[in-house]
């Protein structure tokens, strides 16, 4: 993903540390360094007759966005793939996305499903977000019921969070699987297609 400077300001004064913002953006510190130099260079040649970038808007954008996610490994850890689809309130998908992961464990691709559909919807401008998953352990662990204790877990918890906060609301909810068809597809066309880009 590619933030704005608009977008990485607004995620610095919603967000205590510059990693935080990052993680909310899904960029790295360098990027975010580069979008801030290249900000202050712009406010400082700034013209009066300059115009106004206008906001690039997705067709199906919507303020408020259901995100269902699941991650798929074919053997634990084995061939894993991430999946998210994205549905506005009237339940029209405005996005399904899709990435093979190659060889990790079933809850690094839960993990990375989540991920996937928390960046896209930022992406689409939503401010609330609900996010679907039948990985108890997932949501629990996101709720603050479960400890993380696993290293690997511990990060990609950490990053999920920063970026369920840089919403104005968020909700989670446990599924059975039979209702995250959607999802559970995209995490194995992942495997399968060997997706690289969502």
């Amino acid at each position: 993903m590619t933030a704005s400077p608009a977008q990485l300001l607004l995620a610095l004064a919603e967000h205590e540390t510059l990693e935080a913002a990052c993680a909310a953006l899904g960029i790295d510190k360098e990027q975010a360094r580069r979008l801030l130099r290249g900000a202050a260079q712009q406010l400082g040649a700034a013209e009066p007759k300059q115009r106004p970038t206008a906001r690039v808007t997705s067709p199906g954008e919507a303020r408020r966005v259901r995100v269902f996610t699941d991650g798929a490994a074919r053997g634990n850890p084995g061939l894993a793939g991430a999946g998210a689809v994205i549905l506005d309130e009237k339940g029209r998908v405005l996005a399904r996305l899709g990435r093979f992961l190659g060889k990790q464990t079933n809850n690094v691709a839960e993990y990375q499903g989540l991920l996937l559909g928390l960046r896209r919807a930022r992406q689409m401008g939503a401010r609330e977000v609900e996010v679907r998953a039948d990985s108890q352990l997932l949501i629990r662990q996101l709720q603050g019921k479960y400890a993380v204790k696993n290293e690997v877990l511990k990060r990609l918890h950490e990053e999920a969070l920063a970026l369920l906060r840089s919403f104005e609301r968020y909700e989670l909810t446990h599924i059975p699987r039979e209702q995250n068809t959607l999802a559970d597809e995209m995490s194995n066309r992942a495997i399968d297609e060997q997706m690289t880009d969502a």
